[in-house]
Order: structure tokens, then C-alpha cells, then sequence
């Protein structure tokens, strides 16, 4: 664990959603508006909107990028991005400085989604239950130093906060992700 994990695998390990059994969709939720939020997140992150990105997101939000496997415990193994609230927002802070090397030029992205599911609803500790979905997907991005075809599967947590839906929970199981990978740069 690098010397950074520590103390953030400390903060987040105590806002992972929990990974209780799943329930019945919650009501309320249709499948045209969630399609229509996750094509706008994909947007967003594909245009460079950092600060729309950034907007969609709710105070105990965890977004996880495991490496080597699909259902790694990221507190015991390496994840490629393994991030709580705090850290989304200072990896934004970075970004929008211009001089994120890795970013400097920004990547020319853009994703497709698909096979979106309902997948069903998670108790959140403090109260209420987040819809789970997943979605598959793949992302074309081009950059100086060539193209990358990246695929693979993604499950959102999504809550409804003063009737605006935000992401709570993002975990992006890259298809080829047991594999060296060149910089994902891209992940905000």
C-alpha cells in the first residue's frame, strides 16, 4: 500500500457502502432517467467538465477502479483508483490545474454505454437505499502518444437528493484489468 493509501484506505474503509444482499428496485426509479444520467456523467467526464463531473457526486461517495481481479479487497491489494469524496475533489483540484502531467493534454475521450440494468437496491448505513445499476462499456481515447480501446463493466450506486439524482458509488472493472496497464490518466 503506498504511503498515501494507508491513511485514505482508513477514511474511506469506514464509508464503503455495505455489500448487504440486494433488494427490489426501488420505486420511483425509471429506466429512460437513469439511462439519461449516466450518458450525461459519460459526457461530462468525456468533455473535461470538471466541474459539472465533480457536481454529480454525494458527500460519502466512493469511486473504485480495482486491479488483478473483479472483487479484490482494496484495502488489502492495490487498486488503480480507490477514491472517497475528499479525494475526488483534490483529484479535481489537480486536474484543473493544467499541469497533470498525465493530462497535459487532456485525452480526447469518448465513451458507449451499454446494457444498462436495474439491478436492484442497496441500504445505505445512514438511511434510505441507493439504486444499483450496471452498465457495460467502452471508451475510445485518443492521445499524442496513440489510441487505446478501453472496455469493461460498471456499477453505479445512484440516490436522489432535493429530487437531483447523484452518484454515490462508481466501481469500473476494466476487462483487461489482471494486466499491465499504460496510464489511465483519463480517470480523473
Amino acid at each position: 500500500m503506498s504511503e498515501t493509501a494507508a491513511p485514505l484506505a482508513a477514511t474511506v474503509a469506514t464509508q464503503e457502502p455495505a455489500q448487504d444482499a440486494l433488494g427490489p428496485v426501488p420505486d420511483g426509479w425509471e429506466v429512460r432517467e437513469v439511462e439519461q444520467f449516466l450518458f450525461r456523467e459519460a459526457r461530462l467526464a468525456d468533455e473535461n467538465d470538471y466541474d459539472g463531473w465533480e457536481a454529480l457526486w454525494t458527500d460519502d461517495a466512493l469511486y473504485w477502479v480495482p486491479a488483478g481481479g473483479a472483487d479484490i479487497d482494496p484495502l488489502a491489494k492495490v487498486s488503480v483508483i480507490y477514491d472517497n469524496r475528499n479525494r475526488i475533489r483534490t483529484r479535481m483540484k489537480q486536474v484543473r490545474t493544467g499541469k497533470r502531467y498525465a493530462q497535459a493534454p487532456p485525452s480526447n475521450l469518448r465513451r458507449i454505454l451499454g446494457n444498462i440494468e436495474l439491478l436492484g437496491g442497496r441500504s445505505v448505513p445512514t438511511g434510505g437505499t441507493d439504486l444499483e445499476v450496471g452498465a457495460n462499456f467502452l471508451a475510445f481515447e485518443s492521445r499524442a502518444r496513440g489510441n487505446e480501446l478501453w472496455g469493461g463493466r460498471t456499477t453505479y450506486r445512484l440516490r436522489r437528493i432535493d429530487g437531483e439524482i447523484r452518484l454515490s458509488f462508481k466501481k469500473v472493472v476494466l476487462v483487461d484489468n489482471d494486466k499491465e496497464l499504460p496510464t489511465l490518466g483519463f480517470l480523473a
